[in-house]
């Protein structure tokens, strides 16, 4: 999706393990996505008053408490494999029917925390997913809860599924274009590796920033689907491929940021957080 100046400020803070970057520094990286200064002034001015991010007393600005789980959870895009757990053929299942939809920023909130851990809409009011992940149902209670999921909505495993509804289940996730898009995805990141050293460097910082934002995107929405569903390994491929890439573009990122005076990570770059959806993103 298109970077936009509240968009960049989101990813740019997503880099850097929740500290705090200097005002000079948001507006210069702008300035590499053609951006003016005032654009990028207006886009602090909104973030903040929405509630993504704050001021602190030096002037620097940094993520929010109330985005601070949502960002916990992208950081961990490189560790993904480790959250899963082999399947047992069970499913949780969250149901939503008695929840209020009159206000959309809390409509917005739960289903980006229902579509952050995979699940899919099985029937009005419930929503699935397989019980494949670690810790169960009670981990995933508090962990939708924490990403904005109402607490009063029932978290609970359903099993013995009948036949039918077992089949239908399994064809909620568009598989073939799953396994599609870890190809499409690995391709474009091997094909971007290779270009990086050649391109001057504040196009091969806008390339890198915004293809790995990409994958990153796509992985942090992933929905870890077990075997029989989706085949191991596939995820994991795509995974290893975009720790190399992302190293590529924090070296290309590095020299700007010291030069700015804003904090470079020691862990990889991690932009295109899923707080780009309270930024007006996508």
């Amino acid at each position: 999706m298109p970077t936009t100046p509240r968009t960049l400020v989101v990813d740019l803070l997503s880099t850097v393990g929740g500290r705090a970057m200097p005002v000079r520094a948001l507006i210069a990286a702008g300035e590499v996505f053609e951006f003016r200064p005032e654009s990028m002034r207006v886009a602090l001015v909104r973030l903040c008053e929405h509630g993504t991010i704050e001021r602190n007393e030096r002037g620097q600005y940094r993520f929010a408490a109330a985005a601070r789980a949502v960002q916990e959870h992208v950081v961990a895009w490189n560790r993904i494999e480790d959250r899963m757990v082999p399947w047992r053929g069970g499913w949780i299942g969250v149901h939503t029917g008695a929840l209020a939809r009159s206000e959309r920023g809390r409509l917005r909130r739960r289903e980006r925390a229902l579509q952050l851990y995979g699940f899919r809409p099985f029937e009005s009011g419930l929503w699935l997913r397989p019980d494949n992940l670690r810790g169960g149902v009670e981990a995933t209670r508090a962990a939708l809860v924490d990403l904005g999921l109402e607490a009063s909505a029932p978290v609970f495993g359903v099993s013995q599924l009948d036949a039918a509804s077992d089949e239908r289940a399994r064809a909620l996730w568009d598989t073939a274009a799953l396994r599609a898009s870890y190809r499409e995805m690995s391709a474009a990141l091997a094909e971007s590796a290779a270009r990086l050293p050649s391109l001057p460097a504040r196009q091969a910082m806008a390339e890198s920033f915004e293809l790995g934002g990409e994958a990153i995107r796509r992985i942090v929405f992933d929905p870890l689907l077990p075997e029989p569903i989706v085949p191991a390994g596939e995820l994991a491929g795509l995974v290893e491929v975009l720790r190399r890439y992302d190293r590529l573009g924090r070296d290309s990122w590095r020299s700007f940021m010291k030069d700015q005076g804003a904090p470079h990570p020691s862990a990889p770059l991690k932009p295109q957080s899923p707080l780009r959806q309270a930024a007006g993103g996508w």
